[in-house]
């Protein structure tokens, strides 16, 4: 591809962004402005024009899934040359090869669970601990070890820690020792242990830091609203004195500062650098106007909040708002109205109902299920990771080995068939329907390759998605909580329990807390793409639900209530 070419087709924002190759750069991108596109056309331009050697790129983010689609984009812009790694896969490469050399022997094992340690140092301790204590208190000590604490430092910070019931400040903090002795008895690291250990290496070990310099020269960081400070530690140990580095995030998605990340390193990166240069994205091609007016006026006179500007003009539906009974209801109305979408036409996969914790899905997902709709609860588990579709990949691969010269559709439906596969869906809802819905997928990934792409092609594009997280659309509503709502997108999205004390959340007191639950419901209402429904109960489950006010941030907003949701049920 042409150096002229992968700017053509690019919004004049991002051309800009495009041809800013070299120095600080900082690109702040709002939500649906198209920031992965500006970014992967900024380093294959790069590349293209000989300002770049590929191999001297990396490009940094924050989940596999996201370094997989980076990847992807650049190899096929002609950039395949060019590193895209998570901040802990890039650091554990370098520990593992530098290890022998600077340590001796062998690097220590990853820790693979680290609630089973907790668990372990608990009983050492003699505490009680339940599942969910055990995952809180996982969260403390990633929350500590990225914020680069001390043991005594983390004891000051203590007092404004929230702590599992029933686990006082002192037992956390024994807990925090013991289990640290564990992993050191047992050799092991977790992979907060793999920054920190990187980051020491390399304040140390001048050689190693200078050889891993020559290596990367260019540095470009996405989601940078969601770094860490040992995360941006090891970018500086990283660049040394150099200054080759194009950070792009969004101050108003920031939705994990409670696990450490920071806005402030991309709010402050102009002061860093007084030779930065500052760049926008505010063209939003995701929604239609009223979601992003919505949007914008939530947002509006907060810290870094950037001004979308719709590129679809013509006016949709406005975003409005019901309230129900009881959380039941709102379940049931939320349903009926999505059975209603898909039978005007609607296709499942492009709906999503969001909510604040998990625990919201039980009753979404059995009223949708009491109208004969499919769900998937996203972030429950990963696709590739489900036995029938592990049985149909290895069934996949044998006969790869064996038939030669038959049509795709026909050997994969015959392997999917022997399996429970058919081309109507089972009438049965639950497992039954949801083992067919992923052997139906796998069946869509054959009709989308085509007769012309040979059986062995396609199951090696299998295992390719299968090590990139590259999952194929499965047929059914998407059930989130806005968390893991963020970097996906949706042409229809019902955010519930939007009421005080679900979001914001019951236990965001002060005011950082409670900006942090505006982002997230931020972040939720910018997931949309054609339709918004936002909705609330009255009263939850059992007697602790009673008497919910709406959220603070619905008022603020002062959307029309009611709408084809549903209106209450008083």
């Amino acid at each position: 591809m042409e150096a002229v070419d992968l700017l053509a087709g690019l919004d004049e924002q991002q051309r800009v962004a495009a041809e800013t190759l070299l120095g600080p750069v900082c690109l702040l991108a709002g939500a649906g402005t198209g920031k992965t596109r500006a970014i992967t056309h900024r380093i294959a331009y790069g590349v293209a024009t000989g300002v770049y050697a590929p191999q001297r790129v990396m490009a940094l983010t924050f989940t596999t899934r996201a370094a997989a689609e980076l990847g992807g984009r650049l190899r096929a812009l002609g950039a395949g040359g060019v590193s895209s790694r998570t901040f802990h896969s890039a650091a554990l490469r370098q520990l593992a090869y530098f290890w022998p050399q600077t340590m001796g022997g062998t690097m220590p094992r990853l820790v693979e669970n680290k609630a089973k340690v907790i668990a372990h140092a608990a009983e050492t301790l003699h505490l009680r601990l339940d599942t969910a204590s055990l995952r809180d208190l996982a969260g403390e000590i990633e929350w500590r070890k990225i914020s680069r604490l001390t043991m005594e430092q983390y004891a000051l910070a203590l007092p404004d820690r929230a702590l599992p019931p029933r686990v006082t400040a002192e037992q956390a903090l024994d807990l925090h020792r013991v289990y640290e002795s564990v992993k050191d008895d047992r050799r092991q690291i977790d992979f907060e242990d793999v920054l920190l250990a990187t980051a020491g290496m390399l304040e140390v070990e001048p050689r190693v830091a200078a050889q891993v310099r020559e290596q990367y020269r260019f540095f470009v960081v996405d989601e940078y609203q969601d770094v860490s400070p040992l995360q941006q530690d090891l970018l500086d140990l990283w660049l040394g004195d150099r200054s080759d580095v194009c950070v792009v995030g969004d101050a108003s998605q920031t939705i994990y500062s409670f696990a450490g990340a920071s806005a402030d390193f991309l709010l402050g990166f102009a002061g860093r650098y007084d030779d930065s240069t500052v760049l926008r994205l505010e063209q939003n091609y995701r929604s239609a106007r009223p979601i992003v007016e919505t949007a914008n006026q939530l947002m509006r006179g907060r810290p870094g909040a950037l001004d979308l500007h719709p590129v679809h003009t013509e006016p949709g539906p406005a975003p409005k708002t019901a309230d129900f009974a009881s959380d039941s209801a709102e379940a049931r109305a939320v349903a009926d109205s999505i059975a209603e979408e898909i039978r005007q036409g609607a296709a499942p996969e492009s709906i999503a109902v969001l909510f604040r914790v998990n625990i919201q899905a039980a009753l979404l997902e059995r009223a949708l299920d009491d109208v004969g709709v499919s769900t998937r609860l996203h972030g429950a588990g990963r696709f590739f990771d489900q036995r029938e579709v592990k049985q149909a990949l290895m069934m996949l691969k044998g006969a790869a080995v064996s038939i030669v010269g038959e049509p795709l559709f026909k050997t994969v439906s015959d392997v999917l068939r022997s399996l429970g596969w058919a081309q109507e869906p089972p009438e049965q809802r639950g497992a039954v329907r949801d083992r067919w819905e992923s052997l139906n997928a796998l069946m869509g990934l054959a009709e989308q390759a085509g007769e012309s792409t040979s059986l062995k092609q396609f199951v090696d594009d299998l295992f390719t998605r299968q090590a990139g997280h590259h999952e194929p659309t499965v047929q059914a509503v998407t059930l989130a909580t806005l968390h893991s709502a963020k970097g996906l997108e949706w042409s229809s999205v019902y955010i519930v329990g939007l009421s005080e004390g679900l979001l914001p959340i019951s236990y965001a007191r002060d005011d950082d807390a409670i900006d942090e639950e505006r982002r997230l419901l931020y972040v939720g209402i910018t997931r949309a793409r054609d339709r918004l429904r936002l909705s609330w109960s009255h009263e939850g489950q059992g007697r602790s639900g009673q008497d919910r006010r709406p959220s603070r941030f619905l008022q603020e907003l002062r959307i029309r209530s009611r709408d084809e949701v549903g209106s209450a049920t008083r």
